[in-house]
């Protein structure tokens, strides 16, 4: 051997790479991105109900879902989102948060969880803290109105055009997209973002996705704790989506089901257990309501013959 052809050696032999080990289980985990597992699935059962949304009236097989999952990521392209940066969402249970879900998934874009119960300094610290540069909001919940509560954090939002925001309060921020079909000041609405889409190609997107490993970060939960600010934990595409996939495996999840999530979306419940743990089976996402209601649960389960429930347990009381 050559000293040349020796130093080429040694050199690859000093890069260190990634190793695995499986313990003691028979199945392997899964070692792809959620974007590349949802089209999978598609692939699989295009013509199975994928999402059901009922206060909203919307039901989606997995092929009408990937069509507005990709027109979403598309637009998120062409808002200048890149791999690693971040995009709040800031909604209760709705279709827009599925989406943005596996569209960010698709172009690296680590998604932020937001409280849909979070007060305005909450807000503010969690937007900060994460440095999110694009957010996504529903105009209200309950009592909160958060395209209010946003102008309030950014009253730049009033003169400056959507997409172009410099907020003293959040530096980081630059985008906002609400649910609502109404305009706002310095707002995209939900279908301007996803007419976007139109101007970026499914040859880009494709070579976007194909970029994406399954070891990268993807999306930050924030946890409440007992004391000060809440953390943000990191998450990557091999821990969440794994953890979907064996949890529904243990229950015999398949594609014959349906599962009732009346869990919010925000807390890992929602969008791992229930939405990955759906899309890794080929099973039905389905939404009784906006926020937990007893009765919409019930009707859902008989109505749309659920086969799985992922019931929310009520908290006791402190003791005084």
């Amino acid at each position: 051997m050559s000293h040349e052809n020796s130093n080429a050696v040694s050199t690859r032999s000093s890069i260190p790479r990634l190793s695995y080990t499986s313990a003691t289980s028979d199945t392997p985990l899964l070692g792809l991105p959620i974007g590349d597992m949802f089209d999978q699935t598609v692939a699989l059962y295009p013509d199975n109900p994928a999402l059901i949304v009922r206060q909203q009236q919307i039901r989606l097989t997995y092929r009408e879902l990937q069509a507005q999952v990709n027109q979403c990521a598309r637009a998120l392209l062409q808002l200048g989102l890149t791999k690693g940066q971040r995009l709040g969402i800031w909604s209760p249970n709705r279709a827009e948060w599925c989406i943005a879900q596996f569209a960010t998934s698709k172009i690296g874009v680590i998604l932020v969880n937001i409280n849909p119960s979070y007060r305005l300094n909450e807000l503010e610290y969690v937007l900060k803290q994460s440095g999110c540069r694009a957010l996504i909001l529903a105009p209200e919940f309950k009592s909160s109105h958060y395209i209010e509560m946003v102008q309030m954090l950014a009253p730049e939002l009033s003169t400056c055009e959507p997409g172009q925001l410099q907020a003293a309060k959040l530096p980081a921020l630059t985008t906002v997209i609400h649910m609502g079909t109404h305009e706002v000041a310095g707002m995209y609405r939900w279908s301007d973002m996803m007419a976007l889409g139109h101007e970026v190609d499914a040859v880009q997107l494709a070579s976007v996705q194909r970029q994406q490993e399954f070891d990268d970060a993807i999306n930050i939960q924030y946890t409440s704790g007992t004391t000060g600010f809440p953390k943000g934990a990191t998450l990557s595409h091999h821990n969440i989506l794994n953890n979907g996939y064996f949890v529904a495996r243990l229950q015999n999840i398949t594609n014959q089901d349906k599962m009732c999530i009346p869990v919010p979306l925000y807390h890992c419940f929602g969008m791992v257990m229930g939405n990955l743990g759906c899309i890794t089976h080929g099973a039905a996402m389905v939404y009784p309501s906006e926020g937990f209601e007893p009765l919409a649960v019930l009707q859902t389960v008989q109505e749309e013959r659920c086969t799985s429930l992922y019931p929310r347990v009520a908290q006791r009381a402190k003791p005084k």
